[in-house]
């Protein structure tokens, strides 16, 4: 298959991304949404790496996927306490936890 098609999918992949992180109001379709962008951003990389023939692009998405799961783990535990506190996971109440 050729590369350029992996980045046409990493394309249409950032775009669903993007588009879910600016209409939704919701704090875990959000998060989701960051989420598809980087994967996006990973296929980029590799499908970049994999047309020059080198691994860098490879062993920077792996980085990337390692920062991630670091991001998910801080994600989550911020969405559970916004939850907790305002029984919502919406975004717009994201600004009433500051003291």
């Amino acid at each position: 298959m050729n590369p350029v098609n992996y980045i046409y999918l990493a394309a249409l992949l950032f775009t669903i991304g993007a588009a879910g992180v600016l209409i939704r109001r919701n704090a875990i379709i959000v998060f989701m949404s960051v989420e598809l962008m980087l994967n996006a951003c990973n296929l980029t990389l590799v499908a970049f790496s994999r047309l020059h023939g080198n691994l860098d692009g490879q062993i920077i998405a792996f980085f990337t996927m390692v920062v991630a799961a670091a991001e998910v783990v801080v994600g989550l535990a911020i969405i559970v306490s916004l939850f907790r506190i305002r029984h919502s996971a919406s975004v717009d109440d994201a600004s009433l936890m500051k003291l």
